[in-house]
């Protein structure tokens, strides 16, 4: 059982790394209408509230702010904090959502699948207790490859053990004790994403031999499986049936390659190195992340921009320094620029990233408008509010289309403030993404135990 979990997870989920969608593939598709995409864009080391507070407040938002009373504010005609400045192009697709609580998820340095997946979590399968919620919103809008995730991996400890450049456990599920598992470099995105269009002969040559194996080894388990009773039947049965799976996703996909092939990934030389900058692999990724949502390879990327034990190189300004996110946590300078000033230099490469994104997004045609008109996109911490956050902050910065269905656009809403009437947490925001495209589940996530206020349901005034 050893040797076909291991093929499973290392071999098979290596070939894509995402979910094994259900056979009904295709069945919640709107015919004619283009798919709501996800992306899902997160980082260490947390995202202080008082970063997003925008400059332009005037005295009464000012102090209903640092109270954090609940107040909103129309983005036309502000101005945005300067490390923010590359995203001040889609304002008018933007909303700065504040006020959030997830205090029932892991805080501290790390939460693992925690702030996806809202409920307390860590390295440990058996603490995962459901899919997370980009997995939820995969369902909705299925596609060949389900979902996708992409991670700068933490050179020591974490996820990854050290192995920054592989296919390992990511910060999504699949379901209950089913991590997700994520490409850490582009090189290595490129070589099993795409392997089934590549024009080299000996990478479609392995290609070819593993559709056979795939079959053989499908077919093989399928059999062993008449032989068992009980338990054991069920294993082997879920291993066959999870192999075939796989055999009709790359169906799916051989059937939609000069669609792949016309919309593959542009990376010069550096990016596919395996000793490349944080800023270059960031980069490279998100030419990735592109190519798999334009071609059609997948609706849903999660992105895991850093994580507090990334080692930052390549940063405007100090590209020579390797910076320590634990060091810059508790404080500490570096270079000439204080603990604050690298805070805001991580943030703003992050902003080029999601300018990257959105506007290619907004060039590629789509119907009667274009793909980002189809797309939300969501910016938030891993982990809270601060290095060793306690949960009881959540911001997001969210970029969304004209016909994603939330009344969120073009605004500053700060929700009332922990534990006060209307105060709303993770769960109540993924159940309102969930409603409004058509999962109708009454909440989604753990409950907060230390509040006495209703916590079920979506946000109603987010609802459109």
């Amino acid at each position: 059982m050893t040797n076909r979990r291991e093929f499973l997870t290392k071999s098979v989920l290596g070939a894509g790394a995402m979910s094994l969608m259900p056979p009904n593939l295709f069945a919640n598709s709107a015919e004619g209408k283009p798919p709501t995409r996800f992306i899902f864009l997160h980082k260490g080391n947390g995202l202080l509230p008082g970063s997003l507070a925008l400059p332009s407040f005037d005295d009464q938002q000012q102090q209903s702010e640092k109270k954090k009373e609940a107040f909103s504010v129309d983005l036309d005609g502000q101005d945005l904090p300067e490390w923010m400045s590359p995203i001040s192009g889609h304002m008018q697709n933007m909303t700065i959502l504040q006020g959030l609580s997830g205090k029932m998820c892991t805080t501290g340095h790390h939460t693992w699948c925690s702030s996806l997946g809202v409920f307390k979590a860590n390295e440990r399968l058996s603490s995962i207790k459901w899919a997370t919620v980009d997995f939820e919103l995969a369902k909705l809008f299925p596609s060949p490859f389900g979902h996708i995730e992409l991670a700068c991996f933490p050179t020591g400890g974490g996820n990854s053990r050290g192995n920054i450049n592989g296919i390992e456990k990511g910060f999504s599920a699949r379901g209950p004790q089913q991590p997700n598992y994520a490409f850490g470099s582009p090189k290595t995105a490129m070589k099993e994403l795409y392997k089934s269009v590549s024009n080299d002969e000996s990478a479609q040559t392995l290609y070819q031999l593993e559709r056979k194996m795939l079959e053989f080894v499908a077919n093989n388990e399928g059999e062993r499986a008449n032989g068992l009773v009980g338990s054991e039947r069920v294993k082997v049965s879920n291993y066959a049936d999870a192999l075939q799976d796989i055999r009709k996703r790359n169906g799916r996909v051989e059937a939609m390659s000069d669609q792949i092939r016309a919309h593959l990934p542009k990376l010069d030389a550096k990016y596919l190195a395996d000793d490349l900058s944080t800023v270059d692999r960031q980069a490279g990724l998100t030419e990735i992340l592109l190519s798999t949502l334009i071609s059609g390879m997948t609706n849903v990327v999660a992105f895991t921009l850093d994580e507090l034990g990334t080692p930052y190189t390549g940063l405007a300004g100090i590209e020579g320094e390797k910076v320590n996110q634990h060091d810059v946590g508790h404080g500490k300078a570096v270079g000439r620029f204080e603990a604050t000033e690298v805070r805001k230099k991580i943030r703003n490469q992050h902003m080029t990233l999601i300018d990257t994104i959105v506007t290619r997004l907004k060039n590629e045609p789509e119907g009667d408008g274009t793909m980002f008109d189809n797309t939300m996109l969501f910016y938030f911490p891993d982990n809270g509010e601060t290095h060793h956050s306690h949960g009881t902050e959540w911001p997001f910065v969210v970029l969304a289309g004209d016909n994603t269905p939330l009344d969120i656009a073009r605004r500053y809403i700060r929700l009332p403030g922990y534990g006060k009437q209307g105060h709303k947490t993770l769960g109540n925001w993924y159940t309102t993404l969930l409603n409004a495209h058509g999962n109708p589940i009454n909440h989604y996530g753990s409950p907060d135990v230390g509040l006495s206020i209703d916590q079920t349901g979506p946000i109603e005034t987010f609802l459109a």
